[in-house]
């Protein structure tokens, strides 16, 4: 959420924020509900004050024996009045909250401008994609060749965009999970934590995944209004939910691999071959729980913590900041890490580390105590992929692919594959 005292000082400079975004503010509304508010809020104020000072007129007047039928009646009257002011002030309230929450996160200053990911601006390129001596298959062909896959079994249990990993594709699914999170403990500092899978609606308000995309969601048949969670980052997030952390205890680094389940309602037609876009798939997630001022420098740390994996694995990658117009609703800058994949010849998308400012704690109420001015500020929230297993999968399948359709186990993973050191057809 903005701040809503930028948003009342200043609505002028919030709305030439979004428009990088391409997102249109319409100011003049936003400037009618506000003077509403304040309207029906001094209102308010006015008639309690004047039914509170009434009361003890009709105290005094009882205690000495006066009729005070004529002031009961005046002061139910008055009681009225307030009903209805409050009425008002509760609707408009209402209005500006549901306003607030579809409103994006502002962009830091350095997001580059741009609409779409073709302005995306690239960093860095690390490793040199593969030449092979044959003709690289993609992961379906490699997977189903070996007999490892069975998109069809999934279609006919759950639909498509659902997978069966087989043998020793499913232990290597297990395997890049495993060596992720003890990466993360054991050399970054992260605490793991076992989170739920479903998933309360304002948790998800939280961190800015409702009201404005639940149609990527999959809610729960049941007497109670919980989702499936879309991705980790929601339960590790809220663990500081109305919450005042301590400076001492900053920064907070949390880690976990998770199960994520989305609709992907806005990718129809895209990538439903394979293993690219599930509506089910495994991730390991990073969060980091920070003082405001300390929150680049973890975007930073975090960006090289989920670089560190594709590293260790040996996979080509580059590192791209997204623009303005692609950085998602709730950030404030994203950097993407995006794998190579021979079968298509580019780069996709496997991990995003994002800095959300302040925009969730807001929304969450999660407050830090500043030892400076012993008062509660909002803490800032980073979250990124550390990183999505599935596509991991998909990129040591294509890039550790041999010619005679067998693939190679990274190095990385030998320690979690009891021995295997190469996939074949089982």
């Amino acid at each position: 959420m903005i701040d809503p005292k930028l948003l009342r000082a200043d609505p002028d400079q919030v709305a030439r924020n979004l428009a990088r975004r391409g997102y249109r503010l319409d100011v003049e509304a936003w400037r009618g509900l506000e003077e509403k508010r304040r309207y029906w809020q001094i209102e308010s104020d006015r008639l309690r004050a004047a039914r509170n000072s009434h009361a003890k007129v009709v105290g005094q007047a009882r205690s000495r024996g006066e009729e005070i039928a004529p002031l009961v009646q005046a002061g139910e009257e008055l009681a009225t009045q307030l009903a209805a002011a409050d009425g008002e002030l509760d609707t408009v309230q209402t209005a500006l909250e549901r306003w607030q929450l579809e409103l994006p996160n502002l962009l830091h200053e350095s997001v580059p401008p741009g609409s779409d990911e073709h302005s995306n601006v690239e960093m860095a390129r690390h490793g040199e994609p593969r030449s092979f001596a044959f003709q690289p298959l993609d992961h379906v062909a490699l997977a189903e060749g070996l007999g490892q896959l069975d998109l069809e079994a999934a279609g006919r249990i759950s639909g498509a965009r659902f997978a069966f990993l087989r043998g020793a594709l499913a232990r290597l699914q297990r395997a890049l999970a495993q060596f992720m999170l003890d990466l993360h403990t054991r050399e970054h500092g992260y605490t793991e934590i076992y989170p739920p899978y479903l998933i309360a609606a304002h948790a998800l308000i939280g961190t800015g995944q409702l009201p404005k995309f639940e149609h990527d969601l999959f809610a729960v048949v049941g007497h109670q209004q919980l989702y499936l969670l879309p991705t980790a980052e929601v339960p590790l997030t809220n663990l500081v939910r109305e919450q005042i952390v301590e400076a001492s205890a900053l920064p907070l680094k949390f880690v976990a691999q998770t199960p994520c389940f989305r609709s992907e309602a806005g990718a129809a037609g895209r990538d439903t071959r394979g293993l690219i876009r599930q509506h089910q798939f495994e991730k390991v997630e990073l969060v980091h729980i920070v003082r405001p001022k300390e929150s680049y420098a973890a975007l930073e740390l975090l960006r090289t913590h989920a670089e560190e994996v594709l590293r260790r694995l040996a996979l080509p990658y580059r590192t791209v900041v997204l623009c303005a117009g692609d950085t998602a609703f709730a950030c404030a800058k994203t950097y993407d890490l995006e794998v190579w994949l021979p079968s298509e010849g580019r780069y996709r998308e496997i991990s995003s580390c994002s800095n959300c400012e302040a925009f969730q704690a807001r929304r969450m109420q999660a407050r830090w105590r500043n030892p400076q001015s012993g008062k509660t500020e909002p803490v800032h929230t980073l979250n990124g992929s550390g990183v999505a297993v599935g596509r991991a999968l998909v990129a040591v399948l294509e890039n550790y692919q041999n010619e005679d359709g067998s693939v190679s186990v990274p190095l990385a993973l030998m320690p979690y594959m009891d021995g295997v050191s190469r996939i074949e057809r089982s």
